[in-house]
């Protein structure tokens, strides 16, 4: 079997020291994301901006996830 795509779509319990990377990630964009709301006008860009930071925390934590 394809290692990568059993690995891509496997469930990943979380690790021991997994849940405070996480945190980590989704808090430093968390900062970002009401800095944008502050200093971006409301515009299909700046939701673009958004929709595209909760992408990165995602595949971020997913890269911890999946190669730890």
């Amino acid at each position: 079997m394809n290692n990568q795509i059993e690995n891509n779509f496997s469930y990943h319990a979380p690790k021991e020291g997994q849940v405070e990377k996480y945190n980590a990630i989704r808090e430093k964009a968390k900062e970002l994301a009401y800095l944008l709301e502050e200093v971006c006008p409301n515009s299909r860009e700046k939701s673009v901006a958004l929709t595209n930071l909760e992408t990165s925390v995602m595949w971020a934590n997913a890269s911890i996830a999946r190669n730890e």
